[in-house]
């Protein structure tokens, strides 16, 4: 805390789409109606795993806590945007950007964890079906879950605590529309390629190896679906696991482009809109993705609105 520019307690002026004012109003009413949608499809899918009976498997109860993950991940950031798009005051003070900084860092670590608990969970259905519920049992569902936040949690907490430790000069500006690592990054004063290093290998970390651990994964998936006789069975087995692939293809493809890639490289102008796609666009998707083509997830819907219909 105390290595920081005392002037940086007066807080930071967020940039966002400034660079482009006369897009501003299509983007405000455009980011508004992705993250109503998010709110309302991840608190649909949380709703359902909780009400219905037929809901109450690893799955779900995994997709529940992504689904929360979404929630919170883009709340940390969006209502701050809407803001800005909206108003002159551009501004968030100092305890908001480090705030802001923790949450959004733990929160996109911790779903890197929980999607290779998911791809786990994809990889015991097909590959050991018989043994599947002895495998996925309560108790190692909820320890997968909490690992899952706490190591999102350690992760953010060393890269906010090595960004919090170095000085930072220079104007109040951040060509961003919420505190990202990377921009606060070219406010040192000193050299960062130490910093710069450590917190690669943690990103690193947090990214490749879940990525490498998810691949392989889905290589005895595709193994073992393929040795399946009936051509149902190959659908079904492939049809498991194609929601959890898309997601995931979408979400580590944004996060690798925008932490694994040296920063000398690295556009902020092109960064915004990569943002906006991993904290806008993924969150709403994602709903949609685990649901569209879902027989179990139609039915619970059904049921419920059977259920309001008739109490009515």
């Amino acid at each position: 805390m105390e290595s920081f520019n005392t002037s940086f307690r007066e807080g930071f002026i967020l940039m966002g789409f400034s660079d482009w004012s006369q897009l501003e109003p299509i983007l405000f009413v455009f980011i508004l109606v992705f993250y109503s949608l998010t709110i309302f499809g991840n608190t649909t899918i949380i709703t359902l795993s909780l009400l219905e009976r037929q809901l109450h498997t690893p799955m779900y109860f995994f997709l529940r806590h992504l689904s929360f993950l979404d929630l919170c991940y883009t709340t940390s950031t969006v209502p701050q945007l809407l803001i800005n798009l909206h108003g002159p005051d551009r501004t968030i003070s100092y305890e908001g950007c480090v705030v802001q900084l923790f949450s959004s860092l733990a929160l996109g670590s911790t779903e890197c964890v929980l999607l290779v608990v998911m791809a786990f969970d994809r990889y015991a259905a097909v590959c050991h079906p018989l043994h599947y519920t002895a495998i996925m049992h309560p108790r190692l569902c909820q320890t997968l879950a909490i690992a899952s936040w706490v190591g999102g949690c350690m992760n953010s907490l060393v890269q906010t605590g090595l960004m919090m430790a170095m000085p930072l000069c220079g104007l109040h500006l951040l060509n961003h529309f919420f505190c990202e690592m990377t921009v606060l990054l070219k406010l040192a004063c000193e050299d960062t390629e130490g910093t710069e290093t450590k917190m690669f290998v943690a990103r690193a970390i947090i990214l490749v190896v879940p990525a490498v651990l998810i691949l392989g994964s889905y290589v005895y998936i595709v193994q073992t679906a393929l040795k399946v006789r009936s051509v149902a069975g190959r659908r079904k087995a492939f049809g498991t696991c194609g929601s959890h692939l898309l997601v995931v293809s979408l979400f580590y493809g944004s996060a690798i482009y925008t932490y694994l890639q040296p920063m000398h490289s690295y556009s902020e102008s092109e960064g915004k809109f990569v943002a906006l796609f991993y904290t806008i666009v993924t969150p709403m998707l994602n709903p949609l993705i685990y649901t569209v083509r879902n027989k179990d997830v139609k039915g619970a819907v059904r049921k419920v609105l059977e259920r309001g219909r008739y109490s009515v």
